[in-house]
């Protein structure tokens, strides 16, 4: 009977009230009847989100240049870059779906705000790294298949953020189903151009033995580490698991902790698959002919034909180049919002938020393209992964620690083998990217320039002692002080005494829909007969906006007298209602109408438009109650 009983917070410190990713924020019911593969299926989905930003453009230049210049020998890099992401998005998984929290609203609840503000302006640059390698490669999928200029092609991706909008706005059932779809697209690609290719089997399996021939292979592999265990993902996986409905029990929350880790396990494998396929290809096709400065895409494409021979296999590689950078483009605006969110309690329209991360991505890279020409787009690509990798430490240290601590997770917090293993990850991917920064900075201050002594070393020590605080800031204090800990919309503070509001001049807001039978019923609710009306409609014809009261097209009369209908009709029950009508924008006209007549109370129908009937119509509502400085009550 234990296991049955709902389970309260692990700790009331970590009530909140702001969700992450709200608008699909426990939207999927779990609680399905059946065997336990359809209860897998219900929580099937997060994960292959996630994947694919384990398979996009940057991973390909990273996995290129591995493949092309030291054959199969950092396939390992591959596959301990795949086990750290198993760990890694699995602790992810138990923050979200324990803690009800994403990674950004952990960090702010374990660090001080400055340290926060700084882990949010890396967590940024993580953020435009990302999309700079998405924007780059499905601007050249674009040009490889349609012959489009590369800087043209990234601008055509500004307009995935109206895509990412759309996708939404149908369910995030539909937009996991929307990713599988191009998932899969790039694995019958890559499964058939690795066919083609005939690798060397017993040369594969030796690729899995470690080893690191030289200074440059040590930069591949730290690319394709950051490349594969992305800082983003880590915020975004925390947050999307929470789309899921899950029972607020013991037994509720080990269901859902079981089947997201079987989801994260085959999804991320998948992404193993595609990584692998990629430099394996490059191995058995560019190191085997002796085409071993192979990192850029379009290199690989132009020589895919003749080395293998096949006139379809240039095609393959475009379309899953696009289909990877179409996919891999949702996972770092999704992550950028839930960055801004968790890290600023800044909530800001989706749309724009979205436009701002791809513009982020988008203005350097044709910046750069412009100014050192398209052959350059290999080595941005590589570099994006390695500033990726860079951050990862930031991103890690903060899930250790929170998902370790037993005062926030209770009995679900890891246990001893998951945290030596989580730590030992943390560790090689911050002592790899010290050496890393120790080889470039001796490199730099050998060619004697200014900027290392006066801003590259600062800035790196800075970083490093961030970095040392973030480590040992929880380990010192082992739980923040209560009133310290972050509550998104603050503490509760009692409620005392209440009184029963009376409305006295109460607006109702009708669009001659069916909504207003509803709107009518829920105002008289509340008023009574003791209480005034008003009924509001504006008229929205473009005649309207333009000569405002002046106009008497049919459309205006009609309104009039279907408004005057709706007041007669109240009158006669013995209400008292007075009818009028504004013109113009309904944002602009309710609201003029209710300041003026001195409502105290506003009562409007939710319109129920959706997707694009918003960015076209407007979202109505939203506007009049932030126009307004009175109560409004929205009826569905």
């Amino acid at each position: 009977m234990k296991n049955k009983q709902t389970i309260p917070p692990v700790s009331k410190d970590i009530r909140h009230g702001a969700q992450s990713l709200s608008e699909v924020h426990s939207t999927v019911e779990t609680n399905v009847k059946g065997n336990a593969l359809k209860r897998l299926f219900a929580f099937m989905g997060p994960a292959y989100l996630v994947s694919v930003g384990y398979m996009d453009p940057g991973n390909w230049a990273t996995d290129l240049a591995g493949g092309s210049r030291f054959g199969y020998s950092l396939l390992w890099v591959l596959l301990m870059s795949n086990l750290i992401a198993l760990l890694l998005q699995s602790m992810c998984a138990r923050l979200g779906v324990v803690a009800q929290r994403d990674l950004a609203q952990a960090s702010r609840e374990l660090y001080h705000p400055a340290a926060n503000f700084f882990n949010y302006i890396l967590a940024e640059i993580a953020i435009a790294a990302c999309d700079l390698a998405e924007v780059v490669g499905m601007a050249i999928g674009l040009q490889l298949l349609f012959g489009i200029p590369l800087w043209w092609g990234m601008a055509i991706s500004v307009l995935d953020a109206f895509l990412i909008l759309f996708l939404m706005q149908l369910g995030i059932r539909k937009l996991e189903a929307f990713i599988l779809a191009l998932v899969l697209i790039i694995g019958v690609a890559f499964g058939i151009q690795m066919l083609l290719a005939k690798p060397d089997l017993s040369e594969v399996v030796v690729g899995f033995v470690p080893s690191i021939p030289n200074t440059e292979a040590l930069f591949i592999a730290i690319g394709i580490i950051g490349a594969t265990v992305m800082p983003h993902n880590l915020y975004l996986h925390s947050a999307l698991v929470q789309s899921r409905k899950v029972s607020r029990t013991v037994e509720g929350l080990k269901r859902a902790i079981k089947y997201n880790i079987i989801d994260s396990a085959i999804a991320l494998n998948l992404a193993l698959f595609v990584n692998a396929a990629i430099l394996i290809l490059a191995a058995a096709v560019f190191f085997k002919n002796g085409y071993d400065g192979v990192s850029e895409i379009q290199d690989a494409h132009r020589l895919l034909e003749p080395l293998l021979g096949k006139s379809y296999a240039p095609i393959l590689f475009a379309i899953a180049l696009i289909a990877a950078g179409q996919s891999s483009t949702v996972t770092g605006t999704l992550a950028g919002q839930i960055i801004m969110e968790g890290y600023l309690d800044l909530r800001i329209a989706p749309w724009l938020r979205r436009i701002i991360t791809r513009l982020l991505a988008v203005i350097p890279a044709i910046l750069v393209v412009t100014i050192m020409g398209e052959s350059a787009t290999g080595d941005m690509l590589v570099l994006s992964q390695v500033i990726l990798s860079m951050q990862l430490g930031f991103a890690i240290i903060p899930l250790l620690h929170y998902v370790s601590d037993k005062s926030r997770m209770g009995q679900f917090a890891i246990g001893f083998w998951a945290k030596l293993g989580g730590w030992v990850s943390a560790s090689i991917i911050v002592a790899l990217n010290i050496w890393l920064v120790g080889e470039k900075v001796i490199e730099w201050a050998t060619d004697g320039h200014w900027a290392v002594q006066f801003v590259v070393v600062p800035a790196l020590l800075f970083s490093l002692g961030m970095l040392l605080y973030i480590t040992l800031k929880p380990l010192v204090a082992k739980r923040l002080p209560q009133e310290k800990i972050y509550l998104p919309h603050g503490a509760f503070k009692g409620i005392e005494a209440l009184q029963a509001p009376e409305y006295h001049e109460i607006a109702i807001a009708l669009d001659f829909s069916t909504a207003d039978q509803k709107t009518v019923e829920h105002a008289l609710h509340i008023g009574g007969k003791s209480a005034n009306y008003f009924l509001f409609h504006a008229v929205e014809t473009a005649g309207a906006w333009v000569m405002g009261n002046e106009i008497q097209d049919l459309e205006t009369n009609s309104d009039v007298q279907n408004l005057e209908r709706y007041a007669t009709s109240l009158r006669e029950l013995g209400y008292s209602c007075e009818a009028f009508i504004g013109y113009g924008s309904a944002k602009k006209a309710i609201p003029l109408l209710v300041n003026e007549k001195g409502a105290d109370l506003l009562v409007m129908g939710s319109h129920g438009h959706q997707a694009f009937k918003d960015l076209i119509f407007g979202t109505t509502v939203g506007a009049v109650r932030h126009a307004v400085n009175i109560p409004v009550l929205i009826v569905r």
